[in-house]
């Protein structure tokens, strides 16, 4: 073969290897998208409700299960909605009204530094019921759906149901009332769970047995549910930091804001 002959083979072979070795990469990239869905979080937040639930009452422009906007637990200055958007930490990708009732309103954060979503949901006041129904539910892996978002132009979907960590906030409805149990479905994993209730050891225990998920916070007497805890353990569960770890964040932040006392508040958010 002559010189320019094999310049022209080697061109041939170099551009077969380089074509070869992209196509490989975006094979490995999209399945990769496909096959691995972002971690997320679950929150499923009862509106504090005066009419419908046994609380102490607060105001009631705080105690309006109606109205998410000023509810204490979603749009005052320590609810979930309102104290993630002001967090440097997260990033509201979207806030809309409840796909059905009785979710009033849904908000989508990302966790800029991990990629983490966290779900929220805004629960009527009124319907505190299924809010725990839903919650137990997730937890035990049952009715999975998907969040379809389209972010840099990709579509993507995040698990909720069947997500990673699943939260439950507000008043113990287990005071209140009770739900027939929900058991584990097979095959599904065991998920984690934190219950920000009024005692919610002792009351959401049984039905979390259930349910095969895993408490890696929650408490044994009468406390405040806002966001500041539930972001503190979000925090340290992003850092892979073990249990007590995680409960050690949440309670210095609750001493923080209640000024309680590092060691009482220990001693309320526990996680086992």
């Amino acid at each position: 073969m002559t010189a320019a002959g094999e310049s022209v083979a080697l061109k041939i072979c170099f551009s077969f290897f380089t074509a070869l070795i992209l196509l490989g990469h975006l094979t490995c990239a999209g399945s990769g998208s496909a096959q691995t869905p972002p971690r997320a979080i679950h929150v499923f937040v009862a509106l504090a409700d005066n009419q419908h639930q046994g609380i102490v009452p607060v105001p009631p422009r705080l105690g309006n299960g109606k109205d998410p906007a000023n509810n204490l637990y979603w749009g005052a200055a320590f609810g979930v909605r309102t104290y993630f958007k002001a967090s440097p930490d997260w990033l509201l990708v979207l806030c809309n009204s409840g796909s059905a009732s009785p979710v009033l309103e849904r908000c989508i954060f990302k966790h800029r530094a991990s990629g983490v979503y966290l779900v929220a949901d805004a629960y009527e006041g009124s319907q505190i019921r299924a809010a725990v129904i839903d919650f137990l539910s997730a937890a035990a892996g049952r009715d999975s759906k998907n969040v379809s978002l389209k972010e840099n132009k990709a579509d993507f979907a995040i698990r909720t149901g069947g997500a990673d960590l699943v939260v439950y906030v507000g008043h113990d409805g287990f005071m209140d009332f009770q739900v027939p149990p929900v058991v584990a479905e097979k095959g599904t994993g065991r998920r984690q769970v934190i219950v920000l209730a009024c005692a919610s050891k002792s009351y959401f225990g049984p039905y979390l047995k259930q349910t095969g998920a895993k408490p890696i916070l929650w408490t044994t007497g009468l406390m405040a549910p806002e966001a500041y805890t539930l972001k503190a353990a979000i925090d340290g569960w992003i850092a892979g930091e073990p249990n007590d770890q995680i409960q050690l964040r949440a309670a210095q932040a609750y001493n923080k804001y209640q000024k309680c006392g590092e060691r009482a508040a220990l001693r309320l958010l526990v996680s086992d």
